[in-house]
């Protein structure tokens, strides 16, 4: 019997995940997909604005969201038994897609397709890493050390190795292949540099592509036939040596609003309350009276893009919900008020 293969999906906050696996369901070419998403925080959106797509190729049923904590910690306790679930459906998916947090150590994952009751019917087919070219160009994330000794210089908190940085790197050394996304926002020239920046970080034969809005043919991505689970030992990580780790250092919260009127002024606020507390990332989508589609959002650092993505669904309840991730002891209740202070439609 030949193993289900799965792909496993990172990127740091913002990168692009979520728009790149619609992408692949839109483009699934007859495949069966199943999708596992984890999110970090109590409460899951990803799952909400990847569902309802239409598309036979995954349906909602197919979608599992994980919301529980990062899968990399959770691995008995959730991930497993969720494998577990799909390959023993009476027609298994033709492939798995999962999509870490962004907080995620790939090898954890990888590891647990060890497993008795796992290893001998699923593989993983290839580790995808997906990474924001327009972030990079801006210095964050990146491995300069220039670039590094500046952000520190410019906030004194700064005085030890970045987990941030880690699990770039961590990421980037799990990889059979890496995706350099949104260079749409960067200038060829600068993404020439940053690829070389990003070769150093990859094992030799790793591949870098360019994407535009996680835009690539699921032919390249799935089907690498890599049985990473073999030979994760040889791939390096900073975090060989630790039983688990934590992220103490981020922070989460889920901020449900009701219907709105007018979407603009929590767009404005929103951009006020990014740049006034320490927010990483935003992802939602809003209820607008008068209009049938939803409303997305998306904001990475300063970066806020919003459009009409699909229809409300007629078993949905329209409502506004944006899932807001920061550094620790970001203050939430301002955050919430700046937010709050919004028209409700009546």
């Amino acid at each position: 019997m030949s193993k289900v293969p799965a792909t496993v999906i990172t990127g740091f906050l913002g990168a692009g995940k979520t728009t790149l696996i619609r992408h692949l369901i839109e483009n699934a070419d007859g495949r069966r997909l199943a999708l596992i998403i984890n999110e970090f925080g109590d409460v899951g959106v990803d799952g909400a604005l990847v569902k309802g797509c239409g598309d036979d190729a995954c349906p909602d049923e197919d979608i599992i969201e994980l919301a529980n904590g990062c899968i990399c910690c959770t691995v008995a306790d959730d991930f497993l038994p969720t494998m577990q679930r799909l390959l023993d459906r009476d027609v298994p998916p033709d492939h798995i897609i999962i999509e870490t947090s962004g907080l995620a150590l790939p090898k954890p994952l990888v590891k647990a397709f060890q497993w008795p009751g796992i290893r001998t019917r699923a593989t993983v087919d290839g580790v995808v890493a997906l990474i924001d070219a327009d972030a990079l160009a801006a210095g964050r994330f990146a491995h300069d050390e220039e670039a590094l000794a500046a952000a520190r210089a410019a906030d004194p908190t700064l005085d030890h190795d970045s987990p941030i940085e880690e699990l770039f790197e961590d990421q980037l050394a799990c990889a059979d292949l890496v995706l350099l996304n949104k260079t749409d926002l960067v200038e060829p020239g600068r993404l020439a540099e940053l690829e070389t920046s990003l070769a150093t970080e990859i094992r030799p034969g790793v591949r870098i592509l360019r994407t535009a809005r996680g835009e690539i043919d699921p032919a390249v991505l799935l089907g690498l036939d890599a049985g990473v689970e073999d030979q994760i030992d040889t791939r390096p990580s900073h975090h060989d040596d630790e039983e688990d780790h934590d992220h103490e250092d981020f922070d989460s919260f889920v901020l449900d609003l009701g219907e709105l009127g007018n979407p603009a002024p929590l767009l404005a606020a929103l951009e006020q309350a990014i740049a006034a507390h320490d927010i990483l990332r935003v992802k939602g989508f809003v209820a607008v009276t008068g209009r049938p589609a939803r409303l997305l959002i998306q904001a990475v650092g300063p970066r806020i893009q919003h459009h009409y993505d699909r229809h409300w669904q007629a078993e949905e309840q329209r409502a506004s919900r944006l899932v807001v991730i920061g550094q620790a002891g970001m203050d939430r209740a301002a955050i919430e008020a700046m937010l709050r202070q919004q028209p409700v439609a009546a």
